[in-house]
This record gives structure tokens, C-alpha cells and sequence, in this order.
């Protein structure tokens, strides 16, 4: 019914021209209508048996084999796309900013050519991948992304080459920190410096903005990084060269390198796709102090094979070994005794090696750089880079070992040292080092001397030299004993001056009182600073005071002489009221011992005057004598 009054509705009608009166163009006076109520019309309805695949009558009629073949070529040629897809199209066109893609839509899709820099040999025809981003974008375009569809489908394909060796091509973008970033699958991938080329890159900037070919040689699946390299693709072409050259390495074998890499210990040596190192002992005959020295980065050189392991991996090489030995060159006629000149090369503690020839070094020990006697080091006397002169001590040819002296050529001052320092003479010395026994002195170079610890004072008693003076500072000696075979000088300092000990004696006299200071104490007695600088000891027995009380330090008191020894230096002092206490009983004892002998008298003579009554005339007169000494005996003893 429809579709009939479409047809109806389409159809041409003839229109009558109508042409207006005076009467009807003249205005007319409106009157009001009355309006009537509207009947509502009915519904139509539909008739059941009606066909609506029926078509107009002036329509050819299909039959339904025939309507359903058109149907199907109607939609072959319209694609079925749904957002967020990634299909398949077809490059129709390719400008300088957008290259025109059609994958089969009412319109083609438009995408940056920026997103197929990868790819710079794209042409029209080409078959993309793309990523349908929307249907109909604002300007009622077809929006698509090669870019997207690559991020979708670059993982798989990144562990799908890395799976399978693939090599892959790759947009490198930019530099970082120790090596390149390259853009794979549209992932970015790190390069590292190392696996850029079998030699050392100095300037990775060469490398941005370029395509090159790739190995994926790692993937972390959890962080999803991706490393390539362009190295192993370079090594898998020399792996079957460096097969060739190893096979056929033979000690001895003189080969031609390139320098690739120089370091503090050593040379790389490219022998084409083989590495061999040069240690920089194998340099060069004489010393250097780095590979710089002798050879450059990049620089042609012939090397000798040295050594290899088992596997070959590991290849040493020498250039010294090209030229012959300088211990062969050196002259025969140079014997021991003979005077060279050299250089320093190296310094240690214990001597320097000089160079007399290139590769030629003979060593002078510390020992030998001076007469004197003093442990010190090389770096006292010499220095890396000084012009020296020597003697030659030993020469061993075979062991290519030379030992070489200073000292030699300067004159041994021991040779006349009596005459120089006779005994009795007297010098200045300066204070090298101490001992627990005396003073080390330097009289001159080469001459030392020992002052003992007994000679430095006649008075004060030293415990350390250190008491007495300071290393370095001078000291005036004496000199006591030459012992010119063992080269050594027994030196004195109190004999400058009179012994002191002997006026002492008449000073400090037994029994004479003298003011004194306490200057230390301990148990035994106190040490007491006398006149004069002299020390004495009051031992504790004999340290009380008048009011009772033990003298301690800084107390100064009159001290009375008890001991003078003057071959020890000794002198005992005591307080005055201890000592005339401690005399005290020792008198009442005499007394004690008098009175017991007057009492044993009395009792002898009043036995004699007993025995006299009962005695004979002759017994009378032997024992009267006896009694008129035992009586004046008596006498003797009360009268004291």
C-alpha cells in the first residue's frame, strides 16, 4: 500500500491554469465560520494476505534466486569494519606528509608517512597492516594507524625473530647513555655500545637517524625490553675468518695487526677478526710507563705470537721480541770497576734501577747511594728522570742483572777517621735517633756516632735520652773511642766539663745539713733536688716531719747528709728529728748494757768478801788484788 502511494504520489499531474475575477480579486468581507467537531478517521489496517516484495507493475519482477545473487554481490563490494581493528589494506596513493590507504570502506583512510619510516622503500600496492581508530572521524573521514597496528602485532613479532635468528630492520632514534635507541616492530629496543661493530665506537652520533639490520639477541618478557645488536651480525661473517686464522696460529708466527684498543696494561691487536693482547712488559725492551708510549689507535704493527691456550681464545702477543735482546749489544769491554752513567727509570724504597743502555738497567741499592750509616730511602737522594753517574759493583751477563754504587766515587770518610776525630777531640754532632741505652749521632755524612745514656750527665740520672734533647737538634761531644774497623765512634758529653763529684765531696759532707725540695715519692723513699743540680734519697724511714706528719712533694725541708758515695753518685739524706730519734734508743742501750755490767760487778764482789771470811792468808791476798780491780772497774763504769 505504501509503496502504491509512493508511486501515486510520484506521479505527474496536469495543473489548470486559474485565472482571477474583478469580483473575486475585490476584498470581501469576512465572516466568522463556525467550526464543526472532527470525526476522528479510523486506522488502516493491514491486509494479512498483502506482499510486500511485490514491486509497482512498471518494475521488472526478480525472482528469488536472482534477488539473492545481487544481495551477495552488493555486499562483496562493501567491507564489514569495526573499531579498533587491525586489518589489512592497500597503499593507493603516497605523498611528501600522508600516504592514502583503502581497505575496502565507502572511503580510504589517511596516515602520517612519518609512521612508516621503518619501511622507506613503500610504494604504491603495497599490502599494510592498519588499526581502524574510527569509522568516521570529525571531518567524516575514515581514521586509521599503521603505527598501532604494528604496537599490537611488534611484541608477538619481536619474540617470534628472536625465537627464530630473524634479522630485522630498525629506525635508529637516539642516543643514551651507553648506546642507542632503535625502534623495531615500532618498539623501541636498546643497542648497546658494545654491540655496534666488532671495534670500539668512538662517536655513536654517526649512527642516529638511520636504518640498519639487527639481531634481537634479548627480551625481558616482565619489563618488556628488547636489546638487538649489529655485532653479531658482523661476527657471524668473520666467525668463519677467525676459524681460518686460528687454525693455522703457531708459536712464534710473525703476524701483521691493526691496534684496536690501547690500555694502562696492555694492546689489543685485531689479527683480522682474532684478538691478541700485548702486555706492556712485551712492548719494548726499555721501560715505559704506558702503551701510549710506543704504539697508536688504528696503527699497522707486526707481532710475534708468544703463547696460546689449549682453545686458542686467548692469544699473547710481543713487539720487543722483534728487535734483538740489549744485553747482547752491550759492550763487551764493560767489567766491574767501571764507571757508567744513566737514568732513573724507577725509585723504590730499597734503591733505583738506572738505564744505561735501552733495556739495559743496573741497580743502585740505598746502601750503596751513601757513606752514612742511616736507614733511609731512594726518594732521599734520587728521583725518576735524574742523570747519575755510578760504578759498576757486579755484572752477571747471563742473568742480565747489574748492581751499581754512589757512593763509590766520593771519598770514604773512614779511611782517616783518627786523624779527623783523634780521641780527646771535641765536635758538634746533630741528634739523628734514640735508644733505650744513648743518643745516635751524625758527626758528618758517612760518620755516626753513639753518645751513651752514663755520659750525658754527671749529676742529673736519665732514664730516656729523650729527656735530655730532641732528634735533630745539635749536641755538643767528645770523642772517647775510634773503632775505625767496625766503623764506630764512642762519644761523650758530660766530659766536657770537670767531674763535678769531686767538689761534691766537700760539699755535701756525712753529717752536713742542706735545704732541699721533694720532687717524687713512692714506697721506698722520696728523691730530693739539692743545691748545685744534685739529686739525693731520703728513704721513708726517715721522711717525718717535726709535727708528725711524712714530707711529700714540693715540701722544702733542711735535710742532713747521711751517705756520700761518689763512684755511684749516691747520696741518703734524712729529716733531722727522725734521725736524732732513731740515735735515741740506741744510746739507752748502752746505758742498759753498762748498768747490767755495774750489777754483775757488785754481785762479783760481794761473792769475793763471802769467800774472804772463810779463806786462807795466801787466797786473801790474790783475791784482794782481784777485788780492787773489779772495784775500780766499777768506779770506772759510774764515773762515765
Amino acid at each position: 500500500m505504501e509503496e502504491n502511494e509512493n508511486i501515486i504520489n510520484e506521479a505527474p499531474v496536469e495543473e489548470t491554469p486559474v485565472v482571477a475575477t474583478p469580483a473575486e480579486t475585490a476584498p470581501v468581507e469576512e465572516k466568522p465560520v463556525e467550526k464543526k467537531p472532527r470525526t476522528p478517521r479510523p486506522k488502516p489496517v493491514p491486509a494479512e494476505d498483502f506482499d510486500w516484495t511485490s514491486s509497482h507493475k512498471k518494475f521488472d519482477n526478480y525472482s528469488a534466486d536472482e534477488r539473492a545473487k545481487l544481495e551477495e554481490q552488493y555486499a562483496g563490494t562493501m567491507s564489514q569494519v569495526a573499531d579498533h581493528e587491525v586489518i589489512e589494506g592497500t597503499v593507493v596513493a603516497i605523498t611528501d606528509r600522508e600516504v592514502v590507504v583503502n581497505i575496502g570502506f565507502k572511503s580510504d583512510g589517511v596516515i602520517p608517512i612519518a609512521e612508516f619510516r621503518t619501511n622507506p622503500n613503500l610504494k604504491v600496492g603495497d599490502k599494510v597492516e592498519v588499526y581502524v581508530e574510527n569509522q568516521e572521524g570529525p571531518n567524516g573521514q575514515l581514521i586509521l594507524s599503521h603505527k598501532k597496528a604494528q604496537l599490537l602485532k611488534s611484541w608477538d613479532r619481536v619474540n617470534e625473530a628472536y625465537e627464530s635468528g630473524e634479522i630485522v630492520n630498525g629506525y635508529v632514534k637516539s642516543r643514551t647513555k651507553g648506546g642507542l635507541i632503535v625502534e623495531v616492530f615500532g618498539l623501541e629496543a636498546f643497542l648497546p655500545g658494545s654491540q655496534i661493530d666488532v671495534k670500539p665506537i668512538r662517536d655513536y652520533d654517526v649512527f642516529v637517524d638511520s636504518v640498519m639490520e639487527f639481531k634481537v639477541v634479548k627480551i625481558n618478557q616482565e619489563f618488556k625490553n628488547v636489546v638487538v645488536s649489529h655485532k653479531a651480525l658482523i661476527e657471524d661473517e668473520l666467525e668463519a675468518q677467525k676459524a681460518e686464522i686460528i687454525s693455522k696460529l703457531e708459536k712464534g708466527q710473525i703476524l701483521e695487526g691493526v691496534v684496536k684498543n690501547i690500555t694502562s696494561y696492555g694492546v689489543f691487536i685485531d689479527l683480522g677478526g682474532v684478538d691478541g693482547l700485548i702486555h706492556i712488559t712485551d712492548l719494548s725492551w726499555g721501560r715505559i710507563t704506558h702503551p701510549e708510549e710506543v704504539v697508536k689507535l688504528d696503527e699497522k704493527i707486526k707481532v710475534v705470537i708468544l703463547d696460546f691456550d689449549d682453545n686458542k681464545k686467548r692469544i699473547a702477543l710481543g713487539l720487543k721480541q722483534l728487535t734483538p735482546h740489549p744485553w747482547d749489544a752491550l759492550d763487551e769491554n764493560l767489567k766491574v770497576g767501571d764507571t757508567v752513567k744513566g737514568k732513573v727509570v724507577v725509585i723504590a724504597d730499597y734503591g733505583a734501577f738506572v738505564e744505561i743502555a735501552p733495556g739495559v738497567e743496573g741497580l743502585i741499592h740505598v746502601s750503596e747511594m751513601s757513606w752514612s750509616q742511616h736507614l733511609r730511602s731512594a726518594q732521599d737522594f734520587l728521583k725518576v728522570g735524574d742523570e747519575v753517574e755510578a760504578k759498576v759493583l757486579t755484572l752477571d751477563r747471563e742473568e742480565r742483572k747489574m748492581s751499581l754504587g754512589m757512593k763509590q766515587l766520593m771519598p770514604d770518610p773512614w779511611a782517616n777517621i783518627t786523624d779527623r776525630y783523634p780521641i780527646g777531640s771535641k765536635h758538634t754532632a746533630t741528634v739523628r735517633n734514640f735508644t733505650n741505652f744513648g743518643i745516635f749521632v751524625e758527626l758528618e755524612e758517612g760518620v755516626d756516632g753513639l753518645i751513651h745514656i752514663s755520659d750525658l750527665s754527671w749529676s742529673k740520672k736519665i732514664k730516656h735520652p729523650a729527656e735530655f734533647t730532641k732528634v735533630g737538634e745539635t749536641i755538643e761531644v767528645v770523642v772517647l773511642d775510634v773503632d775505625q774497623e767496625n766503623r764506630r765512634l764512642s762519644l761523650g758529653h758530660k766530659q766536657l766539663e770537670e767531674n763535678p763529684w769531686d767538689v761534691f765531696e766537700t760539699v755535701f759532707t756525712v753529717g752536713s745539713m742542706h735545704q732541699g725540695t721533694v720532687i717524687s715519692a713512692n714506697d721506698k723513699g722520696a728523691v730530693v733536688s739539692l743545691p748545685y743540680g744534685v739529686e739525693g734519697f731520703c728513704p721513708s724511714r726517715y721522711m717525718k716531719k717535726e709535727d708528725g706528719t711524712p714530707a711529700k712533694v714540693d715540701d722544702s725541708l733542711e735535710f742532713k747528709v747521711l751517705e756520700f758515695n761518689k763512684e755511684s753518685k749516691k747520696i741518703i739524706l734524712a729529716l733531722p728529728k727522725v734521725e736524732e730519734e732513731k740515735e735515741a734508743p740506741a744510746k739507752s742501750a748502752e746505758e742498759k748494757a753498762a748498768e747490767k755490767a755495774a750489777k754483775q760487778a757488785k754481785r762479783t764482789v760481794k761473792q769475793i768478801n763471802e769467800t774472804i771470811e772463810h779463806s786462807t792468808l795466801g787466797d786473801l791476798e790474790v783475791l784482794a788484788g782481784l777485788k780492787e780491780n773489779l772495784e775500780k772497774q766499777e768506779k770506772a763504769q759510774q764515773g762515765e
